[in-house]
């Protein structure tokens, strides 16, 4: 059942200097969830709202909105210079005395999660649900709208009027790591890729290849008829995710 609680507001601030919103729901035991959203969400809509209310029946929960999106300041990177929001969560869960940090990301955020863990090592588990695997993808209509809104003058104007998401214009320079290409660091901390047959952004392939890149330890659920995201997820498929979270610090 969701947990209706206020969070307590955080202001964060990455080791680059950008200001990340966030919202901290205290938990129970020794285990913070850090709820990492998609491209163009905020973790004050309803969705992650949602999520993170049924994420606090299992331990505290510390949402953010990462740069470019919401109230945080800067501009997105899409899946680059994020690593830092996450590390300025975790950092700030850490100093609410937890002991355990889970990672759980969508789409975009899933990507950042498994960099973040990959590069920076500071989590002790790591969900990646809807995420790509590799850069570029533009094999759906859905992927190249969402090119078009990074790489567009237009397109940037567009998605920061409709969404208030905010791009940074100079696009990637080098080209970050992507997540297949690191996974196989995260270990020993254990990952779950998490993926929807009817995923209209990124198809099963995806998932097989961050999955395969992946050292043990680590788990794949292929969920039947689960579209894209924050969205299209379940009471039901959060509730499982919750528990795999707090058993796999526990063993």
């Amino acid at each position: 059942m969701e947990t209706v609680t206020t969070p307590e507001p955080l202001t964060l601030y990455t080791a680059d200097g950008v200001r990340i919103d966030a919202g901290h729901l205290r938990g129970d035991g020794g285990v913070c969830f850090i709820l990492a959203h998609g491209f163009t969400c905020s973790w004050r809509q309803p969705a992650l709202r949602r999520i993170a209310g049924a994420l606090n029946a299992h331990g505290g929960v510390v949402a953010l909105d990462f740069r470019g999106h919401g109230r945080s300041g800067g501009h997105t990177t899409v899946g680059d210079r994020e690593v830092l929001d996450l590390g300025a969560a975790a950092d700030a869960a850490r100093r609410r005395g937890y002991e355990h940090v889970v990672v759980a990301g969508f789409s975009m955020g899933g990507a950042v999660a498994v960099r973040y863990a990959a590069l920076h090592g500071g989590a002790d588990a790591v969900v990646s649900v809807s995420a790509p695997a590799r850069w570029y993808y533009r094999g759906t209509k859905p992927m190249r709208r969402a090119h078009w809104a990074v790489e567009r003058r237009l397109g940037r104007l567009a998605v920061r009027l409709a969404r208030g998401t905010r791009v940074a214009p100079k696009g990637w320079d080098p080209v970050p790591e992507a997540p297949h290409e690191v996974a196989g660091r995260i270990a020993p901390a254990p990952l779950l890729v998490v993926h929807g047959d009817a995923d209209a952004f990124f198809p099963l392939e995806h998932a097989h290849q961050l999955y395969e890149a992946a050292s043990d330890p680590k788990e794949l659920w292929i969920e039947p008829a689960f579209g894209h995201a924050e969205v299209a997820a379940t009471p039901a498929l959060i509730e499982r995710i919750a528990k795999w979270g707090t058993g796999a610090v526990s063993r």
